[in-house]
Order: C-alpha cells, then structure tokens, then sequence
C-alpha cells in the first residue's frame, strides 16, 4: 500500500481554521469567511508560497466538501414559498439572466477569452443561495418581500443552472436529446424516492426507533441524510449527469421530507457541522490552490477580464432585479439584484468542469473565480447598507398618522 501523507490536508485545515477567525477578530471587515479561504488557498498554493498542492487526501475531502455544500444549499429551498408572485418572478428573472448571459458569453467568446458561451451563461446565470441566506438573516431580512423574493430568485437559480451544467455539459458526453431522456428518467427515480423516503417517514414505528437513536453515538438520521447524499451522487454518474446534481437533489428531498423537526431540532445542526464546520472549507481552500493565479497576474490583458465578468455577473444576475421594481421599491430592489449578482460556488464549480472538458482556460478560469470573489467581497456590503437605510424609511411611512383620518376635536371641558 503506497504511503499517503496527511502534511497538505494540515495546512489546508489549518486554513479553514485561520479564515473564520481572522472574521471573528476583525467584524468590521465585513468579509465572509469562505472568501478568506479561497485567498488563504491562492497564498498557500502553487500560485503563492507554494507550501502545499492537492494531493489525494485533499481531492477526496473536497469533493466531499463539494457535494455536502450543494446538500446544504438543496436544504435551504422551500419548496412550499416557491408558488405565485414570487415564483413568477423567480423564473422571469432567471430566463431574463440566460438571455443576458448568452449575449455576454458571444461577445466574450468573439474576444477570444471562451470556447462556448452557453457555459458562461450558465457560469453568470447563478446566485450563491448559501452565502445569501446569511446576509439575509443578519439584516433580519429573511421573512421580509425582499428577502423573500431573493430566496425564492436564489433557488431558481441554483437549480436552474445545476441541471442545465449536468445538461449540456456532462464529462460523460453523448448527444442533449438522449441527456435529456436520462435526465427525464433520473428525476423520476428521484421522484419516486422521494415518496418512500416521505412514507416511510410517516411510519411511527420507524419514528419511535428514529427519535431513539438520532442523539446516540448511531446519529441515525445524519447517516441516513449521508447514505441519501451518496445514492444520489452516485446514480447521478451512473446516468451520465453530473454529479452535483444528485448532490443538490438530495438535500431538496431531506428539506422536503424534513418539514416537522419538533423531534429532532439538533438535525440540520449537525449536518451544518459536518459540512461548514469540516468538509466544504477544505473544497473553497483547495479551490484557491488549483486556482491559475500566476497565469492571470503575468498576463496583464488576462488580468482585465476580472472586472469586466465581475460587470457582467452585476448585469446578468443584477438588471433582471429590475422586474419587481414596482413591488419591491428602488433601494429594495438595487438591494435585491446585488444579492442576486453574488455567486462563488457553481462559479468554481462550472470553471472546473469548463477546464477539465477543454472549454475555457485556466486563466480565464481564474479571472472568473476571482469575479466571483469580488463580488462575494463587494455585493453584500451594498445590499446591506441599502437594506439597512430603508429600515427607517418603512419605519416612518409605517407610524405616520394617515391624512384622510380625521383628527378629534378636543372635548368640553365641563365647568
């Protein structure tokens, strides 16, 4: 049996644990942790001290940690908000974003920087519903219009353009139109589990043995949430799709099935350990060691494509914002599309798969993950800070004494 060393996968842990910190020491800075870790992988990898590369301890963690951030994001969607206006929007918006995007990705591919431009609108097409979630919930803003309607955006989004890159560009290969038959027939197989998984949930004995076991050193219901996130994965690859798709899907399935957690409140709690707290860290650190940061910096017309995609993931993810300009109002609404334009993950994720299948560079690669970096850096403080100032706007409007109510006379005063 070779030997394996676990040096790299140290540094790399050590990473994970310095980029939270470093945010817990300096609040003011405002910047999320996960992009901390993909800048301490750049000045840790080969495009920086070159102290570490991504051996296979590493690459098998962070595929872990890649599918276990998708699992989470598929938990973050409900299911049951995404109907009416806010799905009509939602699914507006992401169209409008496809248009925009394949007209950026046929300019960008005209210039030379990209082989095909349905990757890079698929790439700019996205919002990170992870890092969203967070900003939401720390303005309070997660069951306000707005924070509801990026919710309901994110998600679409998300989905959207997971099963459009498993689509279209699958490592498998073979034709869109026989894609599109296997893909028909993995959402049904996934339909189906669904409703036994859900069934089976409603069976008392199985709760019974359930609540029994979920906080013992079985920690059953985590090991059924890792066997389903597995399964899915692996039939993803066994149809020939990616598989971040049966990744993104588990995770919608156990947030359907898992409605009522009145039995098991700590649940959601240890798969957020699991995933933020040990595996997806070590996929954003390793993603900043395999990022071509040295090709980018010595090619000064390469470095210029940093801020152009980060102006077109504004106004590809961001104009379509514009939509619900009258329900939502003009702070509410700039606040909406910067949340909408904020995406990392399927960015490193695409770009990879982009690299692997020879349709982009790994230095325009780079240029787009440090896009999604910035905006990551730069989209939430704006959205927060209009957010924030439109607080006491409603405030005022919602305590104002309407004019059309009559004002009392005062009463005689009887002598």
């Amino acid at each position: 049996m070779p030997a394996v060393s676990f040096t790299n996968l140290l540094v790399v842990a050590a990473v994970a644990v310095l980029a939270p910190l470093t945010v817990g020491f300096a609040p003011r800075l405002r910047i999320p942790a996960v992009a901390l870790e993909i800048i301490g992988g750049i000045i840790i990898g080969p495009s920086g001290l070159g102290w570490v590369h991504v051996d296979l301890p590493v690459q098998i963690l962070a595929l872990f940690g890649l599918a276990f951030l998708l699992l989470l994001a598929g938990l973050e969607i409900d299911v049951h908000q995404l109907r009416g206006r806010l799905l009509r929007f939602a699914v507006l918006g992401y169209l409008a974003s496809l248009v925009l995007g394949y007209g950026a990705g046929a300019s960008f591919t005209a210039a030379g920087w990209v082989s095909q431009p349905l990757l890079l609108a698929i790439t700019l097409s996205a919002t990170a519903l992870g890092l969203v979630v967070p900003v939401l919930k720390d303005a309070g803003q997660v069951r306000s219009q707005v924070g509801q309607t990026a919710l309901a955006a994110a998600s679409i989004a998300d989905f959207t353009a997971i099963v459009l890159l498993s689509l279209f560009f699958s490592s498998s290969g073979g034709s869109t139109g026989a894609k599109v038959v296997v893909l028909g027939a993995f959402v049904g197989l996934v339909a189906v589990t669904a409703l036994v998984v859900s069934g089976a949930a409603r069976s008392r004995r199985l709760g019974q043995v359930l609540v029994r076991l979920q906080d013992t050193t079985a920690e059953i219901r985590v090991r059924f949430a890792v066997l389903l996130l597995v399964a899915f994965t692996v039939l993803a690859e066994r149809f020939g799709l990616e598989s971040i798709l049966g990744a993104f899907l588990a995770g919608a399935i156990i947030g359907l099935v898992d409605r009522d957690s009145a039995s098991h409140p700590q649940f959601r709690t240890k798969l957020d350990a699991i995933g933020y707290g040990f595996l997806v860290p070590i996929f954003f650190v390793s993603s900043g060691i395999r990022l071509n940061l040295t090709g980018l910096l010595h090619s000064p017309s390469a470095l210029v494509r940093v801020p152009v995609f980060l102006l077109a993931l504004l106004v590809v993810r961001g104009l379509p914002a514009f939509l619900g300009l009258r329900a939502n109002g003009t702070r509410s609404t700039l606040a909406l599309g910067l949340l909408q334009a904020t995406s990392l993950p399927l960015i490193v994720t695409a770009t990879q798969i982009g690299v692997a299948l020879g349709k982009i560079s790994s230095v325009t690669a780079a240029a787009l993950v440090c896009a999604g970096l910035l905006s990551v850096l730069i989209f939430p403080l704006i959205a927060l800070a209009l957010l924030r100032r439109n607080e006491p706007a409603q405030a005022q409007v919602a305590e104002a004494p309407s004019v059309t109510q009559p004002v009392p006379e005062p009463e005689p005063h009887l002598m």
